[in-house]
């Protein structure tokens, strides 16, 4: 094992090599835990070398998206374009899953590199191949927004670390006065089943919830082709 590690070390220094290295650490530790000191570590090798390859760690950032993009499924072939859309939005999804900091630094970047460019132009291809007209796939995308990409956006972020004990430990006196003042917020979360992972809210079945609302897109993105619709 240790001369396999040695050999791996001894290997020479690329930019994709860097890359990946980047990502597999991010995915170890959180993306916050990533710095360039603590990856040259990894790589064996001083943090001057690695700006032979990435001149910063925007760039590096940039590089580690390209590289879960790169995991994406190409376009399926022979498929009408709704289920060959939805195919990959769902492979997106699967990519920024075993990626869990991807789409944090999605959301943190303010121009999309041109691998991300690539992804969307192509993604637009398979609208406008589908019959869709520039006009109805302009909209399109602005309604998919991050779904694009395999994840949404929720309104109120990933739920504080033990924020179902606390909402457990209520005395029944406050829980009574919030049933009172939100009374659909309180059906909501006391009758519906929920997974305690979600970042949706308190359990919901995040995967669930993303095919629902992507299905529901897709489907009236189909009515509006078939329609004509336009914008004008």
């Amino acid at each position: 094992m240790t001369q396999q590690v040695d050999t791996a070390r001894r290997a020479p220094l690329t930019r994709d090599r860097v890359l990946r290295a980047a990502v597999e650490l991010a995915d170890g530790t959180g993306i916050d835990a990533l710095s360039m000191r603590k990856l040259a570590q990894a790589l064996g090798v001083v943090p001057m070398a690695l700006y032979k390859h990435v001149a910063n760690k925007e760039e590096l950032l940039d590089g580690m998206l390209d590289v879960v993009v790169g995991e994406i499924d190409p376009p399926a072939a022979g498929d009408g374009w709704q289920p060959a859309v939805r195919q990959r939005i769902l492979s997106a999804r699967r990519a920024l899953l075993r990626h869990p900091w991807a789409s944090r630094v999605l959301e943190s970047r303010t121009a999309p590199t041109p691998v991300v460019l690539a992804y969307m132009d192509s993604m637009m291809g398979m609208f406008r191949s589908g019959g869709f007209s520039v006009d109805l796939t302009h909209h399109v995308m602005h309604a998919m927004g991050s779904r694009i990409l395999g994840f949404s956006q929720e309104l109120f972020g990933t739920p504080a670390a033990g924020s179902q004990d606390a909402a457990a430990g209520v005395d029944p006196e406050t829980a009574r006065q919030m049933a009172a003042r939100f009374p659909y917020i309180t059906e909501i979360t006391t009758q519906v089943a929920h997974d305690d992972a979600s970042v949706v809210g308190s359990g919901c079945d995040d995967q669930f919830e993303f095919e629902f609302s992507l299905d529901l897109l897709l489907d009236g993105f189909e009515r509006l082709r078939r329609e004509g619709w336009t914008s004008r």
